[in-house]
């Protein structure tokens, strides 16, 4: 083990978890979690990633990094307010069972790959929308907070992106303690997983497990995962096997109140490129000191909620929005770059961020059925016309 992977290990670890924990302390908030309930979700997950990126990096020898869905979170946070936590533990392992499906059944791959990726992305796009404006929202709460903050981000991520998040996160604690807006602080403690007995809603998991969360998860995070890992020059990828690692900790996870893990992509990209090591066969030494990194996370999982439960609401609202500012910016690029119709990802988009409800069932539903309905209507053909001679 050399110094290099290690370096990009630890990096990637506190980018992606410090850089996106607040989306899913917010996912909590959305289904109504207790703060154990919480930080049994945190433990629950961090040790899922932990245990799939040791599992798979060891396993094919390829710098296989896995992460926390941030697209599941921001859609449980966007639209999870009708949900209890057994309801969306009910929801998260009808999620993990369909990955595993996806792993055995390659029809059922090969269909998500063929949903027109403009149409997927406009209504991932839409339920970023809403918690990105959060933090203007908060503004009035919190002016003397917030606005250096968005400044704060901007001047930083002209400097390095990646890392852009984490200083909002640096300086808007220590600025919420100069303004006395930080609570008093939780002792230290250790891990204690609670296990859910899961609810199983039919109006849940339509509106938010099948297909959105299901959906958000293999689009945005392992079909882009994917593509980081070709993009690498790995160009033989295990999916069934990443599919299948990722889809079982995700279920085993998912009774202690977790939502789904997968393949990164950003995390990913810290891992499989040159600064992580020349050599591209010993790049997957990243693998076991990310997932050790993981696996203290999850150790020390509710002194995580305690802390950030004793910061102020509008610095939570804050990094979750400017965590999703690249994602948000991707998906409308994704969504409106190409050269075909922009009808249906736009569409999708608009009934998504409305955030409409029908028969119970959320707007990220009905934006990536609206838009598939447009899909089909264009690809109908119209009857030719027939000449008389």
């Amino acid at each position: 083990m050399s110094f290099a992977p290690l370096l990009a290990a630890v990096t990637a670890a506190i980018v992606g978890c410090g850089g996106s924990i607040a989306i899913v302390l917010a996912a909590a908030d959305a289904v109504h979690a207790t703060r154990a309930e919480t930080a049994s979700w945190i433990t629950a997950i961090c040790w899922a990633i932990a245990g799939s990126t040791s599992i798979l990096s060891l396993r094919h020898r390829l710098p296989i990094i896995t992460a926390w869905s941030t697209p599941g979170a921001a859609l449980l946070a966007a639209s999870g307010a009708g949900l209890d936590m057994q309801t969306a533990v009910g929801v998260f392992i009808v999620t993990a069972l369909l990955i595993l499906l996806a792993s055995v059944v390659s029809p059922l791959l090969r269909l998500i790959e063929r949903i027109p990726m403009a149409v997927a992305a406009g209504m991932l796009a839409g339920v970023l929308l809403r918690l990105v404006i959060a933090p203007f929202e908060a503004i009035p709460e919190a002016p003397l907070l917030v606005v250096p903050l968005l400044i704060l981000f901007i001047l930083a991520r002209r400097l390095s992106p990646a890392s852009a998040v984490i200083a909002v996160l640096a300086g808007g604690s220590a600025l919420s303690w100069f303004l006395g807006l930080v609570k008093p602080l939780p002792d230290l403690e250790f891990a204690h997983p609670v296990l859910f007995a899961p609810k199983f809603d039919i109006t849940a998991i339509v509106g938010v497990s099948l297909p959105p969360l299901f959906l958000v998860t293999m689009a945005s995070q392992n079909l882009a995962g994917f593509a980081v890992l070709r993009g690498s020059g790995y160009t033989a990828v295990p999916a069934r096997s990443i599919l299948a690692v990722t889809g079982l900790t995700s279920l085993v996870s998912a009774v202690f109140g977790a939502h789904t893990s997968n393949l990164a992509a950003i995390s990913a990209a810290i891992c499989t490129g040159g600064d992580a090591h020349p050599d591209p066969r010993r790049r997957w030494q990243t693998g076991p000191p990310y997932a050790f990194c993981y696996l203290l996370f999850g150790l020390f999982g509710p002194s995580l909620v305690g802390i950030f439960s004793a910061l102020p609401l509008p610095l939570i609202k804050t990094v979750a929005g400017v965590a999703l500012t690249g994602p948000l910016v991707g998906a409308l690029t994704t969504a409106f770059a190409g050269s075909g119709d922009r009808f249906a990802p736009g569409l999708a988009f608009a009934v998504t961020a409305s955030g409409v409800t029908l028969v119970g069932v959320g707007g990220a539903f009905w934006g990536l059925l609206a838009g598939l309905l447009v899909v089909g209507l264009e690809k109908v053909r119209q009857p030719q016309p027939t000449t008389n001679r």
